[in-house]
């Protein structure tokens, strides 16, 4: 039985109201999420003794990873499970530890060209969900088809973390970018859907701002690979 509080809207007049009621609340958080992100970002670069830490120690690094994992993985999968104050913290705590591991990209990457590539970012994601939302074709079949490149994207990048080829890594991000241009439509079209189907609450709501808040997220970072200029 579904956990999220569902109705049944009866006219077209009310499906578009649950959406765009639905929609509003996905993208607040999202927006939420991001800030919250930038914030700890820059308090990180703020704090010599916390970037030097994560930056000179790849345990912690790679332990901080492990936790956003971890904390993504308990918000998709058990969301059902746990409360609306409880989704809304562990989003909360995602974001910001995604903000301090994140940090250490400014010490890669000039900050004009991490502004710059935000902004392209938000142009392309701003595009595609758009789309999403807009159309009415039926993308079942391209979010599997995306969802195969996403697993392969996946795999790829964890081989290239030991053969460490520059070449791969550039094919990566290429088919990334891709990948993650088209979740962006697709993940908007699936939220709309499940507006459409009467599903509404806090918890649809959190889990819908952190599908987009990835989607974001990662785009970003394939972009970066091509756009970012290194220090």
């Amino acid at each position: 039985m579904n956990e999220f509080n569902t109705v049944y809207p009866r006219t077209s007049d009310q499906v578009i109201v649950k959406q765009n009621a639905l929609i509003r609340q996905v993208y607040a958080w999202m927006g939420a999420g991001l800030a919250i992100t930038a914030l700890m970002a820059l308090f990180t670069l703020s704090t010599p003794v916390v970037i030097n830490a994560i930056a000179g120690n790849r345990i912690l690094f790679f332990g901080l990873m492990i936790g956003e994992l971890a904390l993504v993985f308990t918000l998709s999968g058990a969301i059902n499970r746990m409360s609306a104050a409880v989704a809304t913290l562990l989003f909360v705590a995602y974001s910001a530890l995604n903000g301090v591991t994140l940090s250490i990209l400014a010490l890669v990457y000039t900050a004009n060209s991490i502004a710059s590539t935000f902004v392209i970012t938000a142009g392309m994601f701003g595009a595609m969900s758009i789309y999403g939302y807009m159309t009415r074709r039926d993308l079942t079949s391209l979010g599997s088809f995306l969802f195969m490149g996403l697993i392969g994207v996946v795999i790829a990048s964890v081989v290239n973390i030991f053969v460490g080829s520059s070449a791969v890594s550039w094919i990566i991000s290429g088919i990334g970018v891709i990948v993650f241009t088209g979740l962006t439509a697709y993940d908007t079209w699936k939220i709309k859907a499940m507006a459409a189907q009467g599903i509404e609450g806090k918890k649809p709501a959190i889990l819908g701002a952190l599908t987009l808040y990835l989607d974001f997220i990662n785009l970003f970072l394939m972009l970066l690979r091509f756009t970012g200029d290194r220090r």
